[in-house]
């Protein structure tokens, strides 16, 4: 258990959820909603992906405060309502699909730059990847020296980057132009009906609401148990507002196909064309605070997921080290190990950035389809209820929608990205396979977990192949 200093307050814990989520995704929403859509689908696209992730984020609240015992919920809810392997796998594929996400941070990171310096062209050169991989390990010691410094760092920065976000949404607000919105409005030049614009959105707004999580994954360094639901919900306010502003405004200073061609970090570059080459330059830097900012967020998130598995032996227990500064210092190195090791890939990737969002959102829909299962459960068995027995038809509401829409989601990701997590997710047993053995236990022990692990595998084949063929190109 933490110590006292290591506690965090409800501020801190809210700058974590707004830390995790704004921070590459927000500043390439312009380009990637305008590829696929036009404000009529943008507005269905965030009603749908707002309602959903609302309600995905009202079960994390209301297991927090049902459940106090399960701590870093994502994975904690999944074993809990679904037995020992989903737990590991939700463990697994939530932590290996933040480890991915930090990959496209530095992708960014050097993208953005390379606007500036084309050594770092669009991210996967071997200078980007070398500058990256200083980045990585820099951070990496510094979070070695403790978790409250680097939640203090992080606190700061968010601040400082929702600046630039505020800064680009005022000076588009004054840009307006009424009659260019209405031109861009069902999205013309696009192929397909508007069903097909919003399902092209999906998985984006999936990986912009990552971090929701973030005080719930979090939770044993809470002050107080009821600041994380708080938490929750007061940064799911803030930051989607501030993502919907960000998308629609652009469709009312330029037209549509020019905001689908524009470079990533597309926000800058819309406001560089808005006001010239500094407003570029300016959304730059922010960029870079930002996107270093959530980066140390998911760096603590990812480390504290493998932490917490190990210490209730859903991990190998070398994970559960600590060091005299209380950090999880086996799961970061595993973790950083990793990151590293994807960012090296990169270098093959035709478009890295576009593979890393799309994928983590992938990864991290399983271990969310999970959490509102769960959250169902309780509610259809009354499990807790005997207090306060009145939430208990809301809350199996806001759970059945939460169960629709991530259920949806997969749908509309399609099968590609479901074969790509199952080529992670088949190996990734391996370290369900030591943990157990470490145990002296059986395995798998039902029915359905040999039905799981099949299913993995096969998908597993399934994708190795269909890359190896090229039908899926990464």
């Amino acid at each position: 258990m933490a110590s006292t200093a290591q506690k965090m307050s409800k501020m801190q814990l809210t700058a974590m959820v707004v830390g995790g989520m704004v921070g590459a995704g927000i500043f390439s929403l312009p380009r990637t909603f305008a590829n696929a859509t036009g404000p009529l689908g943008a507005v269905i696209a965030w009603l749908i992906a707002g309602t959903g992730m609302y309600m995905l984020a009202r079960v994390f609240q209301s297991l927090a405060e049902r459940k106090p015992e399960l701590d870093a919920g994502v994975f904690a809810y999944a074993k809990e309502g679904f037995g020992d392997y989903p737990g590991f796998l939700s463990a697994f594929g939530y932590w290996i699909g933040s480890c991915i996400g930090n990959v496209s941070y530095w992708v960014l990171i050097k993208s953005t730059l390379g606007a500036f310096f084309p050594v770092f062209g669009e991210g996967n050169t071997v200078v980007a990847i070398v500058v990256a991989s200083i980045g990585i390990w820099l951070f990496h010691f510094m979070i070695l020296k403790g978790v409250q410094q680097a939640a203090f760092i992080n606190t700061v920065v968010t601040v400082a980057k929702v600046i630039p976000i505020l800064v680009f949404i005022l000076i588009l607000i004054f840009g307006f132009r009424m009659g260019l919105f209405r031109v861009n409005f069902y999205g013309a030049g696009l192929e397909g009906g508007i069903f097909e614009q919003v399902r092209a959105t999906m998985l984006v707004t999936v990986f912009v609401f990552l971090g929701i999580e973030g005080a719930s994954v979090y939770s044993r360094y809470a002050k107080k148990r009821s600041d994380v639901g708080a938490a929750t919900i007061t940064g799911f306010i803030i930051v989607t507002t501030l993502m919907v502003l960000v998308t629609l405004l652009p469709y009312a200073v330029l037209m549509r196909p020019d905001v689908a061609v524009m470079r990533q970090p597309s926000m800058a570059t819309v406001l560089e064309a808005v006001v010239g080459p500094w407003g570029a330059v300016f959304v730059s830097i922010g960029l870079l605070v930002s996107v270093l900012g959530a980066y140390l967020a998911w760096s603590l998130i990812c480390a504290e997921v493998l932490f917490t598995a190990a210490k209730t032996k859903d991990m190998p227990s070398a994970f559960a080290k600590e060091n005299k500064n209380k950090v999880p210092v086996v799961a970061l190195w595993a973790t950083n190990i990793v990151v590293q090791l994807i960012v090296i890939t990169t270098y093959w990737s035709r478009d890295a950035f576009s593979l890393m969002l799309n994928l983590t959102s992938a990864m991290a829909l399983i271990p969310f389809l999970l959490v509102a299962g769960y959250g169902l459960q309780l509610t259809k068995r009354r499990e807790t209820y005997d207090v306060r027995p009145g939430e208990r038809n809301r809350d199996f509401i806001i759970a059945v929608i939460a169960t629709v829409y991530t259920a949806f989601l997969l749908y509309a990701g399609g099968m590609k990205f479901i074969v790509l997590s199952a080529v992670l997710y088949a190996p990734g047993t391996a370290l369900y396979f030591w943990c157990r053995r470490e145990q002296n236990v059986p395995v798998f022990t039902k029915a359905s977990d040999w039905i799981i692990f099949v299913l993995a595998v096969i998908g597993a084949v399934v994708g190795i192949y269909w890359i190896a063929t090229g039908y899926i190109t990464i």
